[in-house]
């Protein structure tokens, strides 16, 4: 039994509840469990071989398991405000030995997530804990990672991008942006949805779990189907668009409905704008 088992079997143990007097025990399984989402050998979310992604629903439960067994007090204490959250979960501590370039200015990263050395925090921005968020990539002002929230090498996080958290139920699917993706200003994605390689979203796009997305180029439509996800292919240029509604009072009134749209797949021009993002680092 490998030591990932051995913690995985720990963690299960208290599912559904912590015996009495077994609250050492059930902290100290935690503590191992954040450790290893700080150093991201494990992931509250993987990538198979057949390149779906899948929850880890024991990963999950583990931080679960520590909101359970924390208790609310002071946090980041100083300055004229006062904060409180749950001591299991305090802010990460970085060293410079982490490579992680964190700008000072209003910024949190919490304890449990792995942030990969090269990666930049632009202030202010929040990166919840189980998040993993791998080398290179730019969190920029007002974005916001979410709980369990994968996000790849090289990826732009524009200012006030939204990448929403999932972390109940814990069979769940997080929100997957994989690597070299572009996400622009104002972008929301949520509800387990996958953005695959090299995607680049346009500013003010939406895209969640009941989100349908029309693809222009291959004439598809793409939308969330049983357990599967929405899935953006991957290079795929999304942009917000509108469709009409067609029948009914919608219709006399020439209401339209958000629709994102794929106008394109990534080409040099394309590539070049991402290079120049990528220069102003």
């Amino acid at each position: 039994m490998t030591a990932t088992d051995t913690l995985r079997a720990a963690i299960e143990r208290y599912a559904t509840g912590v015996p009495g007097g077994e609250e050492p025990q059930a902290l100290d399984a935690f503590g191992e469990l954040k450790a290893a989402l700080n150093r991201g050998t494990v992931r509250a979310a993987e990538c198979g071989a057949d390149r779906r992604w899948h929850a880890n629903a024991w990963v999950k439960t583990g931080i679960l398991l520590g909101f359970r067994l924390g208790r609310t007090g002071p946090a980041a204490a100083g300055g004229p405000f006062s904060f409180y959250d749950k001591d299991t979960f305090p802010l990460r501590a970085l060293d410079a030995d982490d490579g992680v370039r964190l700008v000072p200015g209003g910024s949190a990263i919490r304890d449990g997530c792995y942030v990969a050395p090269g990666v930049v925090c632009m202030p202010p921005m929040y990166i919840n804990t189980g998040a993993y968020v791998d080398e290179g990539t730019m969190v920029d002002s007002h974005a916001l990672v979410g709980s369990c929230a994968q996000i790849g090498r090289r990826v732009h996080l524009s200012a006030a991008a939204q990448i929403g958290g999932v972390l109940e139920p814990a069979g769940a699917l997080p929100v997957i942006i994989e690597d070299e993706v572009l996400v622009g200003g104002n972008c929301g994605v949520y509800e387990g949805t996958v953005v695959r390689e090299r995607a680049v979203l346009a500013p003010g796009t939406l895209l969640t779990g009941g989100t349908v997305v029309f693809d222009l180029v291959h004439d598809r439509v793409y939308r969330r189907e049983g357990d599967r996800p929405l899935e953006i292919p991957a290079g795929a240029v999304v942009v917000p668009g509108t469709r009409p509604v067609k029948a009914g009072p919608g219709r006399e009134a020439g209401i339209a409905l958000y629709a994102p749209v794929i106008v394109k797949y990534r080409d040099e021009r394309t590539d070049s704008a991402v290079r120049l993002e990528e220069l102003l680092r």
